[in-house]
């Protein structure tokens, strides 16, 4: 069984940093609006915004208490 040859010698690939490449045109977002949700969709954005706002009520909350602002309160 005989195996062709290729004229390409392959030498490797070629890296460019992304700050170096040519830059790409934008896509154009005028005029779509807003996207559609499913109420399940709007319910898991609801729960995961009430997440994140206790944890930072939680975080702020440890901060001022290791910063003793509590302790000079009483």
């Amino acid at each position: 069984m005989a195996t062709m040859q290729s004229a390409y010698d392959f030498e490797g690939f070629r890296v460019v940093h992304p700050l170096d490449d040519a830059p790409e045109q934008k896509c154009e977002s005028e005029g779509l609006g807003p996207i559609a949700m499913t109420p399940s969709v709007r319910l898991s954005l609801i729960v995961l915004r009430g997440y994140l706002i206790l944890m930072t009520l939680m975080l702020t909350w440890h901060v001022l208490d290791m910063a003793g602002i509590f302790h000079k309160l009483k």
